[in-house]
């Protein structure tokens, strides 16, 4: 099962590259990120966890425009 949320995770990754440009992207990203971070805590790699907040962080301040 992890593997099947790792590999969909990424290719979530990478449909958002080509979509930046749209609302989609960051939220296909939002969504990519949000499945990587299961995988990250699960290998218990915590540098790659704190990215992947940050990032969806960052993805959610450029959709909404909402700082925290």
């Amino acid at each position: 099962m992890m593997g099947f949320i790792a590999w969909a995770g990424a290719a979530f990754m990478v449909a958002a590259s080509f979509n930046m440009a749209t609302q989609l992207g960051p939220m296909l990203a939002v969504a990519g990120l949000g499945l990587l971070t299961i995988q990250s805590v699960n290998n218990r790699t915590h540098n790659l966890t704190a990215l992947n907040i940050c990032s969806i962080l960052g993805f959610l301040y450029s959709i909404t425009g909402f700082s925290l």
